[in-house]
């Protein structure tokens, strides 16, 4: 199989689905509180070298081989006093949320953890360490993930149902699939709502992510420098998805803390008075990730269907090698095209096959073209259509004419074909027998290299139709 394209481009298309919230809500609100504290890159950890991300020393770099007395004091600030300040916040309120919790920064962290739990918060796994994995091998990343289940099992009691490693690796989602105990996998900011991801076998819900709203920007070089514009950002993202959720398209919108970065008390205002403003909403569901998770798999549970980008060159040819008439060299071409899951939809697949018959030589256009049937003609009245041609025609009523529009037809047909050299093609299920009659009629004197360009597009809108038969 030529090779095959695997970012998914398309996700939900045009019309995203309606997740249905409980109460019918038009938003789903959900708060991160990332437990790194005691997981971060550190010499007393086993690390090379000392931490440098997302910290207030922004633009750090690593010291290899040396503790970094600074960094260590900072993320020890989340763990002594910004966890309690944001677990007083969201207490308060009485707002849950979802702690994303490094394994071994949780086993550092007893009583951080059992109010974590006295509050009812769900603890998902953040991995066994807050450490970059892009570089690991997919067995050395493995097996930290299997010993970030037995951990975080060991250390709360239960296991995690959702996982979320953050500093990935490509193999990363596919990896955590294949553990096959996931409610949920939160590597991903590529929607705004969840998605069915399949890999090893197995389907897998993914719940998005965000960098955008999230208080990890007051420790980047393009963040936020103050707690109003925070405030502003996550207010604005706020009110424009529910706003989308009241127009009939509701969303989910996720919210990233730190308890050594908004835990602080210059920020911590900012987070309260967007809590008062998300309070005064009453069709909004705030709630964990894993609660969206299983709403998504219970609501929307995974489907299965023909993925065109996924058949062999034969299966293929035998599905669509018709949907241009009597041409199947043209989805012999497009099978050979960079073919992914944008492809896989009636729109996406019709762009692979009309790159080939727009690549193709003008004989070979031309004789797609020679290819198609009259309207009404002789092939129709001896029922020798394909099914597609019997059904198009059918469909504005030319199965069903007088002898007066019969002769009509077949006049305009003889006289069509001896100017063009080809019959007159039409995408005829949206126009009706007066409207066709008077298309045949204009493009009839047309000069050919005006109507060979027509006839061209017309044959592209016949296929379009027939893959929206086919496909979603």
């Amino acid at each position: 199989m030529p090779d095959r394209y695997p970012r998914d481009m398309r996700g939900h298309g045009a019309h995203p689905p309606d997740p249905q919230w409980p109460g019918r809500a038009n938003l789903a609100l959900q708060f991160v509180l990332n437990y790194e504290e005691g997981g971060e890159n550190c010499l007393l950890h086993g690390d090379a070298a000392s931490e440098a991300f997302l910290s207030e020393i922004v633009g750090a770099a690593p010291w290899p081989g040396q503790r970094h007395w600074n960094m260590e004091s900072i993320y020890d600030y989340g763990a002594r006093a910004g966890f309690w300040r944001l677990h007083r916040l969201f207490t308060d309120y009485g707002m849950p949320l979802t702690v994303f919790g490094v394994a071994s920064a949780l086993a550092r962290s007893p009583e951080q953890v059992a109010a974590m739990q006295e509050a009812g918060w769900e603890i998902a796994s953040h991995g066994l360490k807050w450490i970059d994995y892009r570089d690991y091998s997919p067995e050395d990343e493995r097996a930290h993930m299997q010993e970030a289940i037995r951990l975080h099992t060991e250390v709360t009691g239960h296991a995690p149902e959702g996982w979320y490693t953050g500093r990935c690796s490509i193999n990363t989602v596919d990896l955590a699939t294949a553990q096959g105990c996931f409610a949920y996998i939160a590597d991903s900011y590529a929607d705004d709502l969840p998605y069915w991801h399949h890999a090893n076998g197995r389907d897998q819900v993914i719940v998005p992510y965000t960098l955008d709203c999230n208080d990890m920007r007051f420790a980047t070089p393009q963040g936020f420098n103050a707690g109003d514009q925070f405030f502003a950002y996550l207010r604005d993202s706020f009110d424009a998805l529910l706003a989308e959720g009241r127009a009939g398209a509701p969303k989910m919108l996720s919210i990233g803390l730190h308890c050594r970065l908004v835990g602080r008390p210059g920020r911590i205002m900012a987070l309260r008075r967007f809590l008062d403003h998300v309070a005064k909403q009453p069709d909004v569901w705030i709630t964990r990730r894993v609660d969206i998770a299983r709403h998504w798999a219970a609501t929307h549970p995974p489907t299965r269907q023909d993925r065109p980008s996924q058949m062999d060159r034969t299966a293929f040819v035998a599905r669509f090698g018709g949907v241009f008439e009597h041409s199947p060299w043209v989805a012999e071409r497009a099978h050979a095209l960079e073919l992914g899951p944008a492809h896989d939809s009636a729109v996406g697949l019709h762009n692979a096959l009309c790159r080939a018959f727009r690549s193709a030589t003008e004989a070979e256009r031309l004789n797609v073209l020679r290819a198609h049937p009259d309207l009404s003609g002789k092939l129709a009245q001896a029922r020798r259509l394909t099914a597609a041609s019997t059904n198009e025609q059918a469909s504005a009523g030319l199965d069903a004419l007088t002898d007066t529009e019969r002769a009509t037809f077949e006049r305009l047909n003889t006289a069509y074909i001896a100017r063009h050299g080809f019959p007159f093609i039409i995408a005829v299920r949206d126009h009706d027998k007066a409207g066709i009659m008077a298309a045949f009629a204009r493009r009839l004197e047309q000069d050919s290299a005006t109507e060979t360009a027509e006839a061209c597009r017309q044959v592209e809108r016949i296929a379009l139709w027939r893959l929206r038969d086919m496909l979603p």
